[in-house]
């Protein structure tokens, strides 16, 4: 199993959840989280704002996968999210050790 984290842009969001729904992803967990990386510094217009800062909003998208799943969604939300703009994101692959569904106990790929 994989444990797939993605940085991306807020407002790519909402495209980025109905493509991964498209190819069978049954949950994500969402987070609005801020940071920067090689574009700290720069102005960046956000909902219609221009801001001048080093913490820019970003989204967190965590997804656990079965390893047969991983690379379809990594190069899903890379082609989604992208804008082709410095600021886009990141996507990291993690090694899911086990994973346990609480109502039913189910473990492993059952539980995802």
């Amino acid at each position: 199993m994989k444990f797939i984290i993605a940085i991306i842009k807020p407002f790519k969001l909402d495209e980025v959840r109905e493509a991964l729904g498209a190819i069978g992803v049954a949950g994500m967990t969402v987070s609005e989280v801020k940071g920067f990386g090689r574009q700290k510094g720069q102005t960046e217009i956000y909902r219609g704002a221009e801001y001048s800062t080093n913490m820019l909003p970003k989204v967190k998208i965590e997804i656990a996968a079965a390893d047969s799943l991983a690379p379809q969604i990594v190069e899903t939300i890379q082609q989604v999210a992208s804008t082709e703009a410095i600021g886009d994101g990141k996507i990291f692959v993690l090694d899911l050790a086990e994973a346990v569904r609480i109502r039913t106990g189910e473990a492993g790929d059952t539980a995802l």
